[in-house]
């Protein structure tokens, strides 16, 4: 996993993606033998897919681990686990999927759309549990969110995105044209952008939608934005939050607000969100997967969302764009990073 702090770089070129994900994927804890089939001894085995490592998918991935453990299911002891990043490549994630699918594991975990979308087309035989996924009907991984039917549940991680413009004008009242950077090519961020139009034409707001087909794009797609919008919103993008130095950059740069649709965005520099701890969203998806385990069939087992939202805010993010945060929002948040 590539650890992103202020600058964004990716521990590996694009052409060592497979390599990176074959090591990772059969590389698990050494009380299991690769050839020891996770049936013998009433082994069980779980495969988890993760599309890019940023912070959020990754806290994602701590919680599914720490509460498998919790529930007896131990990787250094009884659970045979399996894991593997797409570092952002769709193609890659297609391959991490066929060759899970061809372990066979009790199940495989897909951590984000793309991810889901990909374990589902490889392995249709296999329970499949999916987390932070945007809109689980519009990626067409269920047909239904109370009854899935099937092989597939999981925990979506749709933001609040109404509340998320009320934030931005109660943080910068003065804003009216907010800039949002998305992947055109994930079917969440197009499903939040239309959501955001419909949020911000009831409150008087105009998108200015910039997108990019990958993360060495960004800066650029950051950039345009200058002159164009008073303020910028991440959503919940894949690609756009693993370069997400980038965007803040630009906000620093030319005192351009930069808002959040994830919390772990706004610990790496984002002024503001109102989101979920993911790493409770990654144990809420740990016992999903608990649950299947112990024989309960995924498409009997509903749909989940977060329950709790958290006010998280960067005072020192705010004053380095050139926004003073009030004081009655700041008494407000449940997290204030210092």
């Amino acid at each position: 996993m590539f650890n992103l702090s202020r600058s964004f770089k990716p521990l590996v070129k694009p052409l060592l993606g497979v390599t990176i994900w074959t090591i990772a994927a059969t590389t698990v804890l050494s009380s299991c033998s690769p050839s020891k089939l996770a049936s013998d001894s009433g082994q069980k085995s779980i495969a988890v897919t993760q599309i890019v490592e940023h912070p959020s998918l990754n806290a994602i991935r701590d919680g599914l681990k720490e509460e498998l453990i919790q529930a007896g299911y131990d990787p250094a002891k009884n659970l045979k686990w399996s894991w593997a990043t797409a570092q952002g490549n769709p193609s890659t994630a297609a391959q991490i999927a066929k060759k899970f699918a061809g372990e066979t594991p009790d199940a495989i975990v897909a951590i984000s759309t793309p991810s889901a979308q990909t374990a589902i087309a490889a392995a249709p035989k296999l329970p499949v549990v999916f987390s932070g996924v945007t809109d689980p009907l519009g990626a067409k991984l269920v047909s239904n969110l109370q009854s899935p039917g099937g092989l597939v549940t999981g925990v979506s991680d749709l933001a609040p995105l109404f509340k998320h413009l009320e934030l931005i004008r109660q943080i910068t009242p003065t804003v009216k044209r907010v800039g949002v950077l998305y992947n055109s090519g994930e079917s969440n961020s197009v499903t939040q952008i239309k959501i955001l139009k419909e949020a911000a034409a009831n409150q008087g707001l105009t998108i200015v939608e910039v997108t990019v087909t990958n993360s060495s794009e960004v800066a650029t797609a950051a950039k345009s934005l200058v002159g164009k919008v008073d303020s910028i919103y991440i959503p919940t993008d894949n690609t756009i939050v693993s370069a997400l130095e980038a965007v803040l950059q630009v906000g620093i740069v030319n005192q351009l607000p930069v808002y959040a649709g994830d919390t772990d965005s706004v610990d790496r520099g984002a002024i503001a969100t109102l989101g979920f701890n993911y790493k409770d969203v990654g144990k809420q998806t740990g016992k999903l997967v608990v649950r299947i385990l112990k024989g309960e069939k995924p498409g009997a087992i509903a749909v989940e969302t977060p329950s709790q939202l958290n006010l998280v805010i960067n005072p020192k993010a705010a004053k380095q764009m050139g926004v003073v945060i009030p004081d009655r929002i700041l008494k407000s948040a449940q997290k204030v990073i210092l």
